[in-house]
């Protein structure tokens, strides 16, 4: 059951998000994924399981946590962009 308006149809719920209106947006984020995705794989110790790798869903969009470096440490935020951080 909906908490909002009490019912258990969940079309209205969420607003309809036909792809063809955001795939160019979708192939760019999907792009951007990736790449963050290869330094984390290159520049994180490995993990089992590959837990060094994921990107995480925040409040303000997909995260990482701290990627270490030779001489800092960087976190990816979709929102803020790369941040840098002096270890």
């Amino acid at each position: 059951m909906c908490a909002i308006n009490g019912t258990t149809d969940t079309s209205e719920m969420w607003p309809a998000l036909p792809l063809a209106e955001w795939a160019d947006t979708y192939a760019t984020l999907h792009m951007w994924s990736q790449v963050v995705g290869k330094v984390r794989l290159a520049k994180s110790p490995r993990v089992n399981h590959w837990w060094e790798v994921p990107l995480y869903v925040s409040g303000r969009g997909l995260t990482t946590s701290p990627i270490p470096t030779k001489r800092e440490s960087l976190k990816y935020s979709s929102i803020s962009s790369i941040t840098s951080s002096t270890s």
